[in-house]
């Protein structure tokens, strides 16, 4: 689909045309929506991106950058997995190189960022065909965790009679909860499928 080209232009749009990366457009949407193959998800897309940034970023310094070069760069200012010494040190490197950190740094997209371009400027329509799928897998989770109550409250009710457990008045509760190991928030299941997956950077 083409670009809408309307309202106020989002994050992506605007950092594809910072790098000359226009031509990213088609591909997010190819991809995400599994044009030809597989899906990629949106954090694999972001992160596909946030390469090509930083490749474009090394290029407008130094002219020609290895694959090595893109990659130790996206890892020790990107993707947070490089100790605190190593990012000062890239940081530094690439300073002394020409490119302008800061910047770079705030041109990093999420895969959050990714969605709201394919929806609201591509108009990709992959999330209405998954509406009901995401309904339906909420219900499931659901049901088993209401099944996972009944069970218990009658297994309880059974010890109780058995005198195996003290004779109390019992209610079962079954919480789930999903936690976001990058940020530590914690969603309900429910919440966690509307929202689309939890929003960190």
């Amino acid at each position: 689909m083409a670009d809408s080209g309307t309202g106020r232009r989002t994050k992506v749009e605007r950092v594809l045309e910072t790098y000359g990366l226009e031509e990213w457009g088609d591909r997010l949407e190819a991809e995400w929506l599994g044009e030809g193959g597989e899906r990629t998800s949106l954090r694999d897309l972001a992160a596909e991106l946030n390469r090509a940034i930083v490749r474009a970023a090394l290029e407008n310094a130094r002219g020609s950058v290895v694959s090595s070069d893109v990659e130790s760069a996206y890892r020790t200012l990107v993707s947070g997995d490089a100790p605190e010494s190593d990012r000062i040190r890239k940081r530094r490197e690439l300073e002394r190189a020409g490119v302008d950190v800061d910047s770079l740094a705030s041109d990093v997209v999420s895969h959050q960022a990714i969605h709201t371009y394919l929806r609201r400027v591509r108009d990709a329509e992959f999330e209405r065909d998954q509406g009901d799928r995401l309904e339906r897998k909420s219900e499931t989770v659901q049901r088993l965790a209401s099944r996972t109550r009944a069970v218990t409250d009658t297994t309880v009710e059974e010890l109780v009679n058995a005198g195996l457990v003290t004779d109390r008045d019992y209610d079962v509760v079954v919480d789930l909860r999903v936690v976001c190991n990058d940020c530590g928030r914690d969603y309900g299941v429910g919440e966690l499928f509307e929202r689309g997956g939890c929003d960190c950077s």
